[in-house]
């Protein structure tokens, strides 16, 4: 694994800085030499799913273009994102982007261009686990935590126990089960604008469930989905706080982040 790429995504970019340091921080530790190309954007995630397919596409193109192997410094063997949502959107929907582009007469060009990156983007904790092969990542975080598997990393990506596994390693940490843990937390990117009303009661079923197992803190690979619970746990003003695993995993004794 010698050239490893960080996409960092728009959420985390924009909101959540943080965690893309952590995952910097954490993979360095590991003996990972991590780039960050600057001129990253969207994955079209918000576009494809809200019906603006076409407009996704050039997008997606941009993504191939960043990552893939035209790039003049040499092609990276992985890209590595801490979203299990925008790892789904390359790995599960480019494909499906490529064949509708077929479908409609263009030919096979988007599938062409799309095709390098697909298997290459890895979400953290699937590149921890498959590529490097550990689950004791060095970690030490002495706190309560309880793990919400988000949608795109429980149904689309098929992480499974992976985070868990993880987590479990965590010199300090007591890992305690979520209910209705494969619960959808509501947030889904637009469902919670489109219908608010329902992805506000899912949210608060997710996070009293979060609250009856008196865990201090919520995990998830996610920080789009910690972003709506986030927001549930301080409307109901819970002193509960949700964490991005990244940030678990990257905190040490000597360095904890928090």
């Amino acid at each position: 694994m010698t050239r490893v790429a960080l996409f960092l995504t728009c959420v985390n970019d924009t909101l959540y800085p943080d965690t893309g340091r952590a995952v910097v921080k954490l993979l360095t530790r590991l003996g990972v030499d991590i780039d960050f190309p600057t001129t990253q954007t969207c994955c079209g995630q918000p576009h494809y799913n809200t019906g603006y397919r076409h407009e996704a596409e050039p997008l997606a193109r941009h993504y191939s273009g960043v990552f893939g192997p035209g790039i003049a410094s040499g092609e990276y063997d992985a890209i590595i994102t801490p979203s299990g949502s925008c790892a789904a959107m390359v790995r599960e929907l480019y494909p499906r982007m490529g064949e509708r582009a077929r479908g409609e007469g263009r030919g096979d060009r988007l599938a062409a261009t799309l095709a390098p990156v697909i298997p290459k983007t890895y979400e953290l904790t699937e590149f921890l686990v498959d590529v490097l092969g550990v689950t004791d990542v060095g970690a030490y975080y002495p706190h309560t935590v309880t793990y919400h598997p988000t949608c795109h990393g429980l149904r689309s990506l098929g992480l499974g126990d992976r985070p868990t596994r993880l987590l479990g390693a965590v010199k300090g940490l007591e890992l305690v089960e979520l209910p209705g843990a494969q619960e959808c937390c509501g947030f889904g990117g637009t469902f919670a604008v489109k219908n608010s009303d329902v992805s506000s009661a899912m949210g608060t079923d997710k996070v009293r469930n979060a609250a009856s197992t008196g865990a201090e803190v919520l995990c998830a690979a996610d920080n789009s989905c910690l972003m709506h619970i986030g927001g549930t746990m301080a409307r109901l003003r819970m002193g509960m706080r949700p964490v991005h695993i990244a940030q678990i995993l990257a905190s040490t004794e000597e360095e904890p982040l928090s």
